[in-house]
């Protein structure tokens, strides 16, 4: 009976460790562990902090807690946010089904892909090029419209008349293609889209180029009513090396714009230093690459299925209709996106990189819209950015509120659709118009019941099935009025 305090006295285990197998016949090691009156080992000394403490093979026996509190991954308050193999997962997944349905759609029609027929969109006559007539005759009225800003900035025109100059010059640049295209029977409705395209382009570029020169008019001439102020530039820039009004009003500046990857004129746009020509060298081979692709994709996908869908339209089978509609779906907005992609990316940065344009702010992220009114605020830059200065604020401005000002953006955004595509095809069905003024409740609806990830959904939704309903309106229209009135007649 020794007193058991103290080390001496306690009581030990000695465990002899086998020999080892190596052979080598070194000494025998003990594991020796203190054990307790009772025979109960206590609780071993906390461990430093492991990442793989579960695969440690001395430790399991003595993990007497192996429990946390703590939530499940797919909970929101777990805080965990690394899903990057479920999305790997859904890239996987999205490759194999498309996989199959081209897989299928070649078995079914072979290869339809043939670019030389690209060229019959725009050519009927190959001695024939309206559409590149249309393009260039375009420079007669940028020249206008330049001429017209000389003689307001020397003073030999009032502004009364500079005003109907310009809003002549601008009605004949939307009326004159207009016209060609509706009368001419040698062009082509892919060749009137171009046109009338760049005559859209140059209509907003005059409009931006004229309201800045009358608002630095109007600053040269508070300038000089102000003393204090006139040495002061009349852009009001005070850096060095900038273009003061009205020595900006030369043809190179004003091609410089029109060239230029943007639809607001400055006097001074940002530059970049230098023409990077890697990056320029990898935008151009965008450029050839996802063109090939949107061409093929068109012809071996979208052009069977559309034409597979004139029956049930025919005969109203609301069933099949559907159907057709999802199947369009899929090629539609994938030849969407690889158009947004090629077109505000690739192109825009290309010329942009060539001109040495330094604002690359095409787009942000659209994607990621959470309401209608953010999708149509951040997708397309250059045309809110003129909306926002040449339309939306004048119309405050002029005590306009901000739901009017919104809905008359809208309604010009709605005209100038219907106008790209109602005119090429010789028809006039509203039906773009009609999408884009259904903009206004659906912004309503989308912000009223949807939030957050719901709200991105509904956004996504209406890109994927909204697009190919108008196609298949315009299309069938097209059909019944191209193809099946002539059979009918005769």
């Amino acid at each position: 009976m020794g007193d058991r305090g103290g080390a001496g006295g306690s009581r030990r285990r000695r465990t002899a460790s086998r020999p080892s197998s190596q052979g080598g016949g070194g000494p025998a090691e003990e594991e020796v562990r203190d054990v307790g009156p009772g025979g109960d080992a206590p609780a071993p000394a906390p461990a430093p902090k492991d990442e793989n403490r579960d695969s440690d093979v001395g430790s399991g026996p003595w993990d007497l807690r192996c429990h946390r509190l703590q939530d499940s991954l797919f909970s929101s308050d777990s805080g965990f946010s690394n899903y990057r193999g479920i999305l790997n997962w859904c890239v996987v997944m999205l490759i194999l089904s498309n996989a199959r349905l081209f897989l299928e759609n070649l078995i079914k029609y072979g290869i339809l892909v043939d670019p030389i027929q690209v060229v019959s969109l725009f050519l009927k006559d190959p001695y024939s090029w309206p559409a590149l007539c249309l393009v260039i005759v375009a420079n007669v009225f940028a020249v206008a419209a330049f001429q017209v800003e000389k003689r307001l900035a020397a003073g030999a025109l009032t502004e009364q008349a500079g005003l109907l100059l310009h809003v002549v010059n601008l009605a004949t640049i939307l009326c004159f293609p207009a016209a060609v295209a509706l009368l001419l029977e040698s062009i082509t409705p892919v060749g009137s889209v171009l046109a009338l395209t760049v005559h859209t382009i140059l209509f907003l570029k005059l409009v931006s180029y004229r309201d800045v020169n009358l608002w630095c008019r109007e600053r040269r001439g508070k300038a000089k009513a102000k003393p204090a102020s006139a040495g002061k530039k009349a852009n009001g820039a005070a850096a060095q090396h900038t273009v003061s009004y009205p020595d900006n009003l030369t043809y190179r500046d004003l091609y410089y714009f029109l060239l230029a990857p943007t639809l607001c004129y400055e006097l001074n746009f940002p530059r970049s230093p230098r023409i990077r020509k890697r990056f320029l060298l990898r935008r151009l081979l965008e450029m050839l690459f996802l063109t090939q692709l949107q061409v093929g994709l068109i012809q071996q996908w979208m052009v069977p299925t559309i034409q597979n869908s004139m029956k049930p339209f025919k005969d109203m089978d609301y069933s099949r209709i559907i159907e057709r509609l999802l199947k369009l779906a899929v090629p539609n907005h994938l030849i969407w996106l690889i158009f947004f992609y090629w077109f505000f990316h690739s192109c825009m940065n290309a010329v942009a990189e060539l001109m040495q344009f330094g604002d690359r702010e095409f787009y942000r992220d659209w994607w990621n819209s959470e309401s209608v009114t953010y999708f149509w605020q951040n997708w397309n830059i250059p045309v809110h950015k003129w909306c926002l200065r040449h339309f939306y604020k004048p119309m405050l401005r002029r005590g306009s509120s901000k739901w009017v000002a919104s809905t008359g953006v809208f309604f010009a955004s709605a005209f100038f659709h219907e106008y790209l595509v109602s005119i090429p095809l010789h028809m006039f069905r509203l039906w773009a118009f009609t999408g884009m003024m259904a903009q206004i409740p659906l912004a309503w609806i989308v912000s009223r019941f949807f939030q957050g990830n719901y709200g991105n959904a509904a956004v996504w939704l209406t890109l994927i099935i909204g697009q190919p309903v108008a196609v298949l309106m315009y299309v069938h229209d097209y059909y019944v009025l191209n193809y099946e009135a002539p059979v009918a007649g005769a």
